[in-house]
């Protein structure tokens, strides 16, 4: 991810100005009182966020730290009205990945134990998920906190992804990439993660930015969805190309097959409002996905997105992934078979990934949150 690139970036000038604007005009509401209205995120908390705000992963990296782990925590902090901890979380992350000032610069996305021995950021690239996430928590925070000083770093953050993180490209128009670095191709090959582009947030950034290129990318990511889906089962990792469409990614790792990056597609699509645009076309090409589930009574933790060939079952917590899909998909037949395995095989409570698709899963299931059509937060605690 640190390769030199050539791209060509989406913003218009003013754009971070008319976010906050919009932003600012949304109706007060009351701040939080300090405690969480949810027992999982308190578990979630003991387990994996230290005393300074920093998410711990249990990863073979000796407890590293992803922005994508920040940026997830300081929405489930919003969505349990747990503001002390949000405030604690997006400092730990200024004063660590963004050298002291997020207004600056984009978050690093990745910190942990260097080779010499001491703590601090790996990789200074970023990874264009977590700011999307960072921007959304910090807007719907100042919406819902009252606090506008959430409110104009949302907008500053949202600029600088349009800046730093796009690009124009043919046939697809303005394009998330998955970082500023690494993620241009000679030839006319870009590489893109359709996990990295979740509806909602492009749907709320479309409505609260006035400009238009928000909206342009709303376009391009239901593009991406599809085009890494060819069969129904999403690719980790796509390779568009100018001249021929989407390709099979044959050069990573993961070549051609969707696991721990593509869930979250499914898991993205099941949390979409039921009027929002664009959800009926992702469930129709997502479908294949919950027959699968239906059939064999699981998820794959990995399968092939042309042949449909599986690796074997996944770990429980792709099953909770997807049960907010399989309610969208009005599945109940594979829906009842992944709220019974989630009770005959439950979650692994260290395991940092699982426990963070559990928070977004059986969150979105059991109505702790939601979003409206245009991607604005419901939190339960909300009056």
């Amino acid at each position: 991810m640190t390769d030199s690139i050539r791209r060509r970036t989406a913003l218009q000038a003013g754009a971070g100005a008319a976010l906050l604007s919009c932003l600012a005009g949304a109706q007060a509401q009351p701040t939080s009182t300090g405690r969480s209205t949810w027992p999982a995120w308190d578990t979630f908390k003991a387990q994996f966020i230290n005393e300074g705000g920093r998410v711990v992963s249990d990863d073979d990296g000796g407890g590293q730290t992803y922005s994508e782990g920040q940026a997830y925590a300081l929405f489930f902090a919003l969505v349990a009205n747990d503001r002390p901890m949000f405030d604690k979380l997006l400092r730990w992350t200024e004063n660590n990945l963004c050298e002291g000032d997020m207004t600056a610069r984009l978050p690093a996305w990745l910190w942990g134990k260097r080779p010499d021995g001491n703590w601090g950021v790996i990789d200074s690239n970023a990874a264009s998920d977590a700011d999307l996430w960072i921007a959304y928590a910090l807007g719907e925070a100042g919406r819902l906190w009252n606090e506008r000083s959430y409110r104009a770093l949302a907008a500053l953050l949202a600029a600088r992804v349009l800046r730093e993180e796009t690009a124009d490209i043919p046939g697809l128009g303005p394009t998330l990439l998955p970082a500023p670095k690494g993620f241009v191709q000679p030839n006319g090959r870009w590489r893109l993660n359709a996990s990295y582009m979740p509806m909602h947030l492009m749907h709320w950034l479309a409505a609260s930015d006035l400009d238009p290129q928000w909206k342009k990318l709303v376009d391009s990511s239901i593009k991406v969805i599809q085009g890494s889906s060819p069969k129904g089962f999403t690719a980790d990792w796509t390779v568009y190309d100018a001249r021929q469409g989407f390709l099979v990614d044959t050069e990573g790792k993961e070549k051609g097959q969707g696991t721990y990056n593509a869930i979250r597609v499914y898991l993205w699509a099941g949390v979409m409002h039921a009027e929002a645009p664009g959800r009926k076309v992702l469930l129709d090409t997502l479908a294949p996905m919950a027959r699968y589930v239906r059939d064999q009574g699981y998820p794959p933790e990995s399968i092939d997105i042309l042949t449909g060939q599986a690796s074997g079952p996944a770990p429980s917590g792709f099953s909770v992934a997807l049960l907010p899909f399989l309610r969208a998909a009005g599945d109940d037949k594979a829906l009842q078979s992944q709220r019974m395995r989630l009770e005959a095989r439950p979650l692994r409570p260290k395991a940092y990934y699982e426990q963070v698709l559990a928070l977004f899963g059986q969150g979105a299931f059991d109505g702790q949150y939601r979003f409206t059509a245009a991607g604005q937060l419901m939190a339960r605690w909300k009056p």
